[in-house]
């Protein structure tokens, strides 16, 4: 089990700030898949996947990344300055 969690308008998209992901994927892009196969909305967050930041256990990190171990993965878009 995997808590997955979802920061800015990918919350908004999925209206979840979070939930617990039982998964048999082996990378985030491949557990970004199922849950795009789950229901629009999820295609709708993960539409454009060069728009997104993802953390592995609070590293940033990118979607061939491994989920062997893992307990957490986060989605965001792109920090900007200010």
């Amino acid at each position: 089990m995997i808590d997955v969690l979802y920061f800015a308008w990918v919350r908004e998209r999925i209206g979840l700030p979070k939930e617990q992901v039982e998964t048999s994927a082996t990378t985030v892009a491949e557990l970004v898949d199922e849950l795009v196969a789950r229901e629009e909305r999820y295609a709708a967050a993960f539409a454009d996947r060069d728009a997104l930041r993802v953390a592995v256990d609070q590293d940033l990190t990118d979607f061939s990344a491994s989920l062997a171990g893992v307990r957490e993965v986060a989605f965001f878009p792109p920090m900007t300055g200010g």
